[in-house]
């Protein structure tokens, strides 16, 4: 039944927003919770990344004196990758268009990994 609620909140995510591509809930270890990536993207490399970047991203904001990580944003040719924490176990990663309105996103996001969070 939470799986089913964390699906329906990945594809509210997805859809509110025209920018959003795809988004997935990955556990801290790197696996995947639920998931509304497109077809032909690996789950297990998805969450492996994103746990894994994530983590980097927390310690390099400490280590440099930046204090407490609120998201990772990695931006390439094809668009956006933006990782933040859903709770303490969890990450959110969402896949935007290259052209997306980030602010807007940023507050679908931060509304949806709130939610994500109160479910964990």
């Amino acid at each position: 039944m939470r799986t089913d609620m964390f699906q329906q909140i990945l594809e509210d995510l997805n859809s509110s927003s025209a920018d959003v591509e795809a988004s997935a809930l990955i556990s801290t270890d790197g696996l995947m919770i639920a998931s509304a990536l497109p077809t032909g993207i690996d789950e297990d490399r998805v969450g492996a990344m994103s746990a894994a970047l994530l983590s980097l991203g927390d310690r390099a904001g400490s280590e440099l004196g930046r204090g407490s990580t609120d998201r990772v944003l990695v931006q390439g040719e094809k668009g956006y990758v933006i990782m933040t924490s859903a709770g303490s176990e969890a990450v959110l990663t969402v896949l935007a268009k290259s052209n997306a309105k980030l602010g807007l996103i940023f507050l679908d996001i931060k509304r949806a990994s709130e939610a994500l969070s109160k479910l964990l």
